[in-house]
């Protein structure tokens, strides 16, 4: 049974605007923290089922790790899929998810994901994994709304 991670947020925009943020040609980059030692080799087009993107990491600062996702679903402005096809988890499947909400949008980022190293992995989780999820989607979704209720976005 997977594990599940989400992360909500509301943003003062129409799901329109928070759907197409993602959609910008660096989007990808604008949301990999300053703090993650990341390399893009590839970027996937959310817009096109069977797009791969391809980024290397050094995961905890030491070690090398490769992951290569693919986008499965895509129904503008309300959500895209991508899973890991390979990389550090033993399973990743990640919605990214724009509702309408009042006279804005909720974001949410529901992933369901296994670990890896099977009964350590999930022994480690709250350590390890879920504090640096919990940072990185803290992270995206502060740009996402900086840029959606401010003056870039306009």
């Amino acid at each position: 049974m997977p594990m599940k991670f989400v992360k909500e947020s509301y943003i003062a925009a129409p799901p329109e605007k928070v759907f197409g943020f993602h959609e910008l040609p660096d989007a990808f980059e604008r949301l990999i923290p300053p703090w993650e030692n990341i390399t893009v080799i590839q970027k996937a087009a959310i817009s096109k089922v069977g797009s791969r993107a391809i980024i290397e990491q050094k995961l905890f600062g030491l070690i090398p790790s490769r992951l290569v996702a693919e986008h499965i679903a895509y129904d503008p402005p309300r959500m895209f899929e991508d899973v890991q096809i390979s990389g550090p988890f033993s399973q990743w499947r990640h919605k990214h998810i724009v509702r309408p909400e009042g006279s804005g949008s909720l974001l949410v980022d529901d992933i369901d994901y296994e670990p890896p190293g099977w009964f350590v992995g999930r022994l480690l989780d709250p350590l390890l994994v879920r504090p640096k999820l919990e940072k990185l989607f803290e992270f995206r979704h502060k740009v996402t709304r900086e840029w959606c209720e401010g003056a870039e976005g306009s």
